[in-house]
């Protein structure tokens, strides 16, 4: 796997790149800034990025903003924010599009360095790791008290994978069903949740949100 490393503190950019490398992941390029990030994304084609928030010049949410721009041009390159802040202002609009590929960690929450080459890794082949508390501050919509209690058990099965970041061909391959009927087991979903085609966030983002925030459970 091909890393760019986008960190403007000097000794976090130094470990994160040497810690990578002893797990025999190439770090292709490891800049300072969003500018940078963009250049180093376009030149190299990494297949994921490590993206702090807040870089220079303003140290406020460069990063993310660049990371934006990534998934716009290139979205065959994952994505993983690993900050110490939650950027809500950007962060919905990270995942909106598409949810494959993209990651978004807290530093502070990352408990062991298995953890986060797992995320990483999983953003890379196109997967999804969204820390709990980033879920909990983006999920501002109000909710019932169990917003998953209307769905039915293959809907869950559904829409956990979703929340693994696979699409509905994936969904369907694992469950062996064609997918057409993974398609009306989305729809079901969105109206279960009561996400209309005219709300302002992506409805896929949404569902997954809801169902990382009650757990998942049955």
């Amino acid at each position: 796997m091909r890393v760019v490393i986008a960190e403007d503190a000097v000794l976090l950019r130094e470990g994160l790149t040497r810690l990578l490398e002893e797990d025999d992941i190439e770090v292709v390029a490891a800049v300072g800034d969003g500018e940078g990030l963009l250049r180093a994304a376009s030149e190299h084609k990494p297949d994921v990025c490590v993206v702090d928030v807040r870089m220079p010049p303003t140290f406020t949410d460069e990063g993310v903003r660049a990371a934006l721009v990534l998934r716009r041009e290139l979205p065959s390159v994952g994505v993983l924010v690993f900050s110490q802040y939650v950027e809500e202002r950007y962060a919905v609009d990270l995942i909106a599009g598409d949810t494959r590929g993209v990651g978004y960690l807290l530093k502070d929450r990352v408990a062991d360095v298995a953890e986060f080459l797992d995320a990483l890794r999983r953003v890379g082949s196109g997967g999804t790791a969204l820390d709990p508390e980033v879920v909990s501050q983006l999920l501002v919509r109000s909710r019932q008290r169990d917003p998953l209690a209307a769905l039915t058990a293959r809907e869950r099965d559904v829409l956990q994978l979703m929340a693994e970041g696979r699409t509905n061909a994936a969904v369907a391959a694992r469950l062996v069903v064609s997918e057409g009927a993974v398609e009306k087991h989305v729809s079901s979903i969105f109206l279960k949740l009561a996400l209309t085609p005219d709300v302002e966030d992506h409805r896929r983002v949404l569902a997954v949100l809801q169902f990382l925030e009650s757990g998942g459970s049955r």
